[in-house]
């Protein structure tokens, strides 16, 4: 359904986007994250059609934005990081505003408006004031009039940033209900958390480049070689002689105490290799274990802790 080719953004001698691939499948929910200024939303405002790349092209079911831009926008709802300001709009007539630049008609404006209200949980909220809205209500209602022409692909940029926690809950359900549409959805985030639970794949963006792409298990098998393991010492033991072992194997490790903290670059045979021939030594060992890493530390690892 999106098949990115080699797009690259360059402002002076700063390069946004780096010959940048990447494929989604139809029917996909695909998270692309990474730190502030990594390139995720030059990205998306190239597949929006609202930013011409320098190099390479983007294909949304087929069609270029490059040379077929208009019906390329038939096919996308796009929802910005920003909401904007309409304070003399009522909700419903936010809607009727984005639907009329489609081009639709009054009647299927106001059979379409009901749908997207539900769907995001705003039905009772029609006749308010734009401005009157909670954040989250806003942000709802942004990503109700990139339904309004039933769109294809949603393209979503940071659409959960700033939203308290029940806020947050409310837009993945929304976009679990969008998921189970059918409806294929790229969406953005700087916080790889916020992603895992509603994405099938992951891509992880880095100085305009994609470094990672899969779905999550893959990405920490992938980026997350480099492991960190704990060795503890009998009590009153000597340290010496296990350091001395380590760093025969040209392993670096800090000592706390008993505990030994091993920066260890192996799969799970070399785990087990180490500490068989550690114990064959007669080494002090009463345990021995892997620092089991959780999503933010894989997300600073990936891109080493770069803003």
């Amino acid at each position: 359904m999106i098949e990115i080719k080699g797009l690259t953004k360059k402002y002076g001698s700063f390069v946004a986007l780096d010959h940048l691939d990447l494929t989604v499948n139809s029917g996909v929910v695909f998270g692309f994250v990474g730190a502030n200024g990594a390139g995720k939303s030059t990205t998306f405002s190239i597949l929006a059609t609202l930013l011409a790349p320098d190099e390479g092209d983007a294909l949304i079911d087929g069609k270029s934005i490059r040379k077929n831009s208009a019906e390329v926008r038939r096919k996308i709802g796009y929802m910005p990081d920003f909401f904007g300001v309409y304070d003399q709009l009522k909700a419903d007539e936010y809607l009727e505003f984005f639907a009329s630049s489609y081009g639709m008609s009054d009647a299927d404006i106001q059979k379409q408006i009901p749908k997207v209200l539900e769907l995001v949980n705003l039905t009772d909220k029609k006749r308010e004031y734009v401005d009157d809205l909670s954040r989250g209500m806003k942000q709802r209602l942004c990503l109700a009039r990139t339904l309004m022409h039933d769109p294809e692909v949603l393209i979503l940029d940071e659409p959960a940033s700033g939203l308290d926690p029940r806020a947050r809950v409310e837009m993945r359900d929304v976009l679990h209900a969008l998921k189970e549409v059918g409806k294929t959805i790229l969406i953005s985030s700087h916080i790889l958390p916020e992603l895992a639970e509603m994405c099938d794949e992951i891509g992880v963006i880095d100085q305009g480049k994609l470094i990672a792409h899969g779905d999550i298990k893959a990405i920490q098998k992938q980026l997350s070689q480099e492991k960190t393991l704990h060795m503890t010492l009998l009590e009153n033991a000597d340290t010496q002689t296990t350091m001395a072992f380590l760093e025969s194997k040209q392993l670096k490790a800090e000592i706390e105490g008993q505990v030994m903290t091993i920066q260890f670059d192996g799969d799970e045979q070399a785990m087990h290799a180490l500490l068989k021939e550690a114990l064959q030594q007669d080494l002090p060992i009463v345990g021995f274990a892997e620092q089991k890493k959780d999503l933010e530390d894989v997300f600073m690892a990936i891109t080493k802790g770069e803003d």
